[in-house]
């Protein structure tokens, strides 16, 4: 079976929703716009619930299908927000809003499940229940964990739930997904050494910071060769260093540094950020400094349940896609990571083609991929509550 025919027929009108989206982009929490027009399309299509400021600006719709009897509810996922990049693409429609532009994708993510959820209103070809989650604040803030802490699983009752995001590099026409862990955890550090300031031409009297966190970053970068198992996937970086001085015959007194740890193992997490501890405090006591961590917990393990896998990669390739649901996982994180804490599910990277990569200004939804989506959600609804 190839893509939905019905898709093929709206998608201009979907387009059109995410160029609309793509040239008023909004950030994090702030998405009056893009909330509002959300909402107001689910009021359109005649769903027969539609619920705002869930997770503060989150949005979500339910369709009810010709039957209940399964007492089955499947959760579909789309972000909204967008990033503080200044857009360079020179589209027509490019960003109106000077430092801010969907770098990422998420106007496409929801002008699909947008296109999904008005076929799935007009036919509602399946037994059970459809919840449509319009989250806001991925980007960073933590916006699914926003919506679960208002209650979001609890009272729509739901028992599965699923989520795409483009993929460049992955051909139009592509799934990629895989079980279990497939993109890691994301947590952040920031390491402040204290010692004592002095003249350039005089160390002996002064305790050199500068040269306590370098031996601190060097020492840092041993965690994941010495302490972490070979085959768990860890990253550390220090993407940030700098002194209290801008001289260069002068010893600050402090330094900070900060970075990200990632993991594709959850339980790699606490004995990462026990080592960065012990490492920094330790690495500056032995040099008559000090060190304080201050560390911030980030984005779980995004984790696939297998038959979840397997079940949307049968939706998927029912409707004409070519399927990998073997990938390797990857190390950046996404927030989808604490709704698979709480409820089976599956994430999967839907091809975007040869383009730019996200959060790069030249960055574009390719519009290509709608109907794939599209097809791919209302499949995967139909499938998983089929109607007598």
């Amino acid at each position: 079976m190839p893509i939905k025919n019905r898709f093929a027929e709206l998608l201009p009108e979907i387009t059109a929703w995410r160029h609309d989206m793509h040239e008023h982009p909004e950030i994090m929490y702030d998405l009056p716009r893009t909330a509002g027009m959300v909402a107001e399309k689910l009021r359109a299509f005649g769903c027969d619930e539609v619920v705002e400021g869930i997770g503060r600006t989150g949005v979500v719709g339910v369709i009810r299908g010709k039957a209940e009897g399964s007492g089955r509810a499947i959760a579909l996922r789309a972000d909204m927000d967008a990033l503080p990049i200044h857009e360079q693409t020179g589209l027509d429609y490019a960003s109106k809003t000077p430092g801010a532009m969907h770098a990422c994708g998420h106007d496409g993510h929801t002008a699909m499940l947008l296109g999904a959820a008005k076929y799935l209103a007009e036919t509602r070809n399946f037994d059970g229940t459809l919840v449509l989650i319009f989250q806001p604040a991925e980007e960073g803030g933590a916006g699914a964990k926003a919506m679960l802490d208002d209650g979001l699983m609890d009272r729509w009752q739901i028992d599965e739930v699923y989520g795409v995001h483009n993929a460049p590099g992955i051909p139009v026409g592509e799934i990629t997904t895989c079980a279990g862990p497939l993109q890691a955890s994301s947590d952040e550090f920031e390491i402040i050494v204290t010692g004592k300031g002095g003249h350039a031409a005089e160390p002996h009297n002064a305790v050199d910071t500068t040269l306590v966190a370098a031996q601190i970053v060097v020492t840092l970068h041993t965690i994941v060769s010495r302490n972490i198992d070979p085959l768990a996937r860890v990253v550390l970086t220090v993407g940030t260093f700098r002194t209290d001085s801008s001289a260069s015959n002068v010893i600050p007194d402090t330094a900070r540094m900060e970075g990200t740890v990632r993991c594709l193992d959850p339980g790699m997490r606490g004995l990462a950020e026990a080592r960065v501890r012990q490492v920094a405090e330790d690495t500056a006591r032995a040099f008559g400094a000090q060190a304080e961590v201050i560390w911030t917990p980030g984005y779980p393990v995004t984790v696939n349940d297998a038959t979840s896998v397997a079940r949307a990669a049968e939706a998927a390739r029912a409707v004409g896609m070519k399927v990998d649901d073997t990938a390797r996982p990857i190390m950046p994180s996404e927030d989808f990571s604490y709704f698979l804490e709480k409820r089976p599910g599956a994430y999967l990277f839907l091809g975007n083609g040869d383009t730019a990569h996200c959060h790069h200004p030249a960055y574009n939804f390719n519009d290509e991929a709608i109907p794939y989506g599209c097809s791919f959600f209302a499949e995967l609804v139909e499938r998983r509550m089929p109607a007598a």
